[in-house]
């Protein structure tokens, strides 16, 4: 590992319940582990690593917590469901983690259950803002990529849809159209004027696949906060994807002039914008087999394809890095499927959702090194 790797952390939601139910205990276990934090529907619950750049540290930072919160929920009898969607049998009626907040009423009133989902948000940390708008274009353009990688919501309230990330195409991106900022400026003025029209409620509700972060919104930022990935249970499958984003920036930082979208791509920088947006719906229907317009040139190209042509041009950077041996779970993926294709298939068998996530649960338990 390099000291010019980039910072990483991770925002990882989780659902909790039993075998064949979501049971929400969020806010018991905010009192209970101060590194986890409640989402709005109780259902949900999300903890959040400090950044390091050195992937074994991750790799601890992410599976710690998740085995300590597992040993107090096996205790009641409950466990982590990798789903990224309610997949069980549900009542569709919200179940509020926090009756005295505001903004969660608001988020209730205006989206209900389609926000009660998990995700993982993978953060890169970019202290130069040109570069950091650049790489925020790069990866939204291609967005698609990682979203097809981690797709684990193929279920719906013990049905199956017709969609691989059920969770992106239910999750109410908010505002509904979001530029490539050309800038800094132009992000801080289409922040200021949202908020001021009520798109946005405020600098938290901007709900889209990537988006700038850091420690004072919109004004001093530090860091890429990718949004579009769903839950992956498999931390070496999610390191290798963060591997995958980290290296792109490197090799964006090293080829600023052909990889960034607004100085190379074929479209308008609007044009763009809605490109990216059918290329994210694209995947969520379909993942790996969904048919994608590409950001440079416009050419028609099955995902699976794009992304093993990444990881050919990023083999080099890898190598410098050190760095090859963290996507080996990647081509796994392209090989074998992602989560929601095994799932699809087994539920095609004859398995019942059910049976599928039990199976998934006790996988889950034996990445951690736990017995089943």
């Amino acid at each position: 590992m390099s000291q010019k790797n980039l910072y990483k952390g991770f925002e990882v939601e989780l659902f909790t319940g039993s075998l064949n139910s979501h049971v929400g205990v969020s806010d018991e276990i905010e009192k209970k582990f101060p590194d986890f934090v409640k989402e709005p529907d109780n259902r949900n619950v999300e903890y959040i690593t400090t950044p390091e750049k050195d992937y074994n540290f991750l790799y601890d930072k992410l599976i710690n917590p998740r085995k300590k919160l597992r040993k107090w929920l096996s205790a009641k009898n409950l466990t982590i469901i990798p789903s990224s969607t309610l997949c069980f049998k549900h009542d569709n009626q919200f179940q509020r983690s926090d009756i005295e907040n505001v903004y969660h009423q608001f988020i209730q009133d205006h989206y209900g259950t389609s926000i009660a989902t998990s995700s993982v948000h993978i953060n890169v940390g970019i202290d130069d803002l040109d570069k950091l708008f650049a790489a925020i274009r790069l990866i939204r353009s291609e967005a698609a990529l990682y979203l097809s990688l981690s797709a684990s919501s193929p279920f719906l309230n013990n049905k199956i849809t017709k969609n691989h990330s059920q969770r992106w195409m239910q999750f109410p991106k908010t505002p509904s159209k979001v530029p490539l900022f050309v800038n800094h400026n132009s992000y801080i003025n289409w922040i200021e004027e949202n908020i001021a029209n009520k798109n946005m409620q405020n600098i938290r509700h901007f709900w889209s696949s990537i988006r700038p972060n850091g420690p004072q919104r919109p004004l001093i930022l530090d860091r890429l906060e990718l949004r579009i990935c769903d839950f992956v249970f498999d931390i070496n499958l999610l390191l290798g994807i963060t591997a995958m984003i980290e290296l792109r920036i490197l090799n964006l930082f090293e080829n600023i002039n052909t990889l960034d979208p607004l100085k190379t791509s074929f479209f308008s920088i609007d044009e763009l914008s809605e490109i990216c947006d059918q290329n994210e719906i694209n995947a969520a229907k379909a993942s790996l087999n969904s048919e994608l317009i590409h950001w440079k040139d416009g050419k028609k190209v099955i995902c699976r394809e794009w992304i093993r042509n990444l990881l050919s041009d990023l083999s080099s950077t890898a190598d410098n890095f050190g760095m090859k041996h963290l996507l080996n779970p990647i081509y796994k993926v392209l090989e074998e499927g992602n989560q929601s294709m095994k799932w699809i298939n087994q539920y095609e068998k004859g398995l019942s959702i059910e049976q599928i996530m039990k199976i998934s649960i006790e996988d889950m338990i034996r990445s951690e090194g736990q017995n089943v």
